[in-house]
């Protein structure tokens, strides 16, 4: 099973939690439930988790919890705090990977049509058209995320390559040269020279032609 698949069935979860958990007694208690959830968060990645997907996974899970349980225990799509649920889109595609944008939302929109009384307007479906006008961008800037990461690896990786090549290949090269230059009697050394010379151009056009 895919990592993408994990994330978006373990999200997938959080959500429903929130949904169920707004119709028992203990959605009276969300403040200090959210708070609970902070100082999880906190100590967790304080003293347990080290590894950086496991921790960006806890977060988008504690930050989803915390997002929908505020929704969800104060009205559901009238919450005054609705407008969270489009931040919980972009962090999560931004956070995880661009594709848990959609799965999200697919969530969402089922939950929330789900829980709308009978024989409502159009007007009562807005929102949810609106997480579904919303994913697209979500998803757009998670792509741009993942793309601008490749490139600053590459660029580091280019840069790694660079120091090599001129720590290891032109420096020996250049040493050869400074020898037959300060021991230089004749045809012997003057060829020694000629020989780097040529090799390092040779080296130099050959490295320029791999970064191309």
């Amino acid at each position: 099973m895919s990592k993408e698949i994990i994330h978006a069935l373990i999200l997938v979860f959080a959500i429903t939690l929130t949904f169920i958990f707004s119709k028992t007694s203990l959605a009276q208690y969300d403040l200090q439930i959210t708070a609970g959830l902070f100082i999880i968060l906190y100590i967790v990645k304080k003293f347990i988790i080290k590894q950086t997907s496991y921790s960006k996974l806890l977060e988008s899970v504690i930050f989803t919890l915390v997002v929908m349980g505020i929704i969800n225990s104060t009205g559901g799509l009238t919450s005054p705090f609705f407008f969270l649920s489009y931040f919980l889109l972009f962090s999560l595609g931004l956070i995880l990977e661009p594709v848990i944008s959609i799965t999200t939302t697919l969530t969402l929109i089922i939950f929330f049509l789900l829980s709308i009384p009978q024989n409502q307007d159009f007007k009562a479906l807005l929102p949810i058209i609106s997480l579904a006008f919303l994913t697209p961008f979500a998803m757009y800037l998670g792509q741009e995320k993942v793309r601008i990461r490749q490139l600053a690896d590459k660029n580091q990786k280019l840069q790694e390559d660079t120091f090599l090549f001129l720590s290891l290949l032109l420096k020996n090269h250049l040493k050869n040269i400074k020898e037959a230059v300060e021991n230089y009697i004749g045809d012997h050394e003057l060829s020694i020279i000629k020989k780097s010379s040529d090799r390092m151009e040779k080296l130099i056009e050959k490295f320029e032609e791999n970064r191309e």
